[in-house]
């Protein structure tokens, strides 16, 4: 009886010793992790999935790694950052390849980008930058400047005399970036008035009663600029509600094909049009070109173009191409 006691006590010291040299060390990079099929596991954490444009870019993205015989994980952080930071925390801690990440607070998510550095976890940052890029591997994004000034362009050239009000979305720095670039352009036409911005949040929900308001404190109001598509069906909702449809100017950006097909019925004047499945494709690359080896430039900037009634159905046949330029 004293063996078997002895002998127990034994193998359990073994399978113990065993247990721990088997976990990752605490102080390097968490090793990837791998699923059944033995593919590599990445992950991106989305500040919504409820917009066309993330769905395409997750597709451009998925393309990529499934063609390396690799999986993606797709989490929706649902415009909170508290669940986007657990979400990033999940992924680090199950030791994923790399992760993927376009985020609700640019500035918010410096703690998940320190922790993924700190397990040499590499981070590339997709369609909207965060402000520690020395976190991230690298940055690729849509030239969110121009896409602003290409939509002031278009209203000046329409409506010289605009007075503009923005549905904005201040912790997105990609949304800071396009207000800043209209804000540039509307300086250079000494007819246009910015009448005042409010968060819209970049949803329909919300830009719908925020553009309400914006009408009746403002009834000399004839243009707006809200910072995507969806929040731009929002206040066309709004527009069309007051009884204003064609004296209120609607310009955006994003180039969803929902959006086109409103261009084309005339609610819409202009979209400047980025290009997700390729930002989703080349973020990828850039991740198996950095795991081979090779330098990653930090930032990554995809052209946009605007998209207008008169260039519609070209653009909508085209744009799997990517950018013309």
């Amino acid at each position: 009886m004293r063996i078997r006691v002895v002998d127990l006590v034994a193998v359990c010291c073994a399978l113990v010793l065993v247990a721990g040299c088997s976990q990752p060390s605490s102080g390097g990079g968490a090793a990837p992790a791998k699923d059944a099929k033995g593919g590599r596991l990445f992950g991106v954490s989305y500040q919504t999935m409820n917009n066309p444009f993330f769905v395409e870019l997750n597709e451009g993205m998925k393309s990529v790694i499934e063609a390396h015989g690799d999986r993606l994980v797709t989490l929706d952080a649902q415009y909170n950052s508290l669940k986007q930071k657990n979400d990033i925390s999940d992924l680090v801690l199950q030791g994923a390849t790399a992760i993927f990440l376009n985020p609700v607070n640019w500035e918010g998510v410096t703690g998940s980008l320190a922790q993924a550095k700190q397990k040499g976890i590499p981070v590339v940052v997709v369609d909207a930058p965060v402000k520690d890029a020395d976190l991230v591997l690298c940055q690729v994004a849509s030239d969110n400047l121009e896409a602003g000034r290409l939509a002031a362009r278009k209203l000046a050239e329409v409506q010289p005399e605009s007075k503009v009000v923005i549905l904005h979305s201040s912790v997105n720095k990609a949304c800071i970036d396009r207000v800043d670039g209209f804000k540039e352009e509307a300086a250079k036409h000494p007819g246009f008035t910015i009448l005042d911005t409010q968060e819209g949040k970049g949803t329909t929900e919300v830009a719908l009663p925020v553009m309400r308001d914006l009408l009746a404190r403002f009834p000399e109001c004839n243009a707006v600029f809200p910072i995507n598509d969806p929040s731009a069906f929002g206040a066309i909702s709004a527009i069309e509600s007051a009884g204003k449809l064609g004296k209120v100017l609607v310009v955006t950006v994003d180039g969803s094909k929902e959006a086109v097909d409103v261009i084309k019925t005339g609610k819409l004047l202009s979209t400047s049009a980025q290009f997700p499945r390729e930002i989703g494709r080349i973020s990828a690359e850039k991740v198996y070109e950095h795991l081979e080896g090779k330098q990653i430039e930090k930032e990554v900037k995809i052209p946009v173009e605007l998209v207008t009634k008169e260039n519609a159905d070209t653009f909508i046949a085209n744009k799997a191409k990517g950018p013309s330029k």
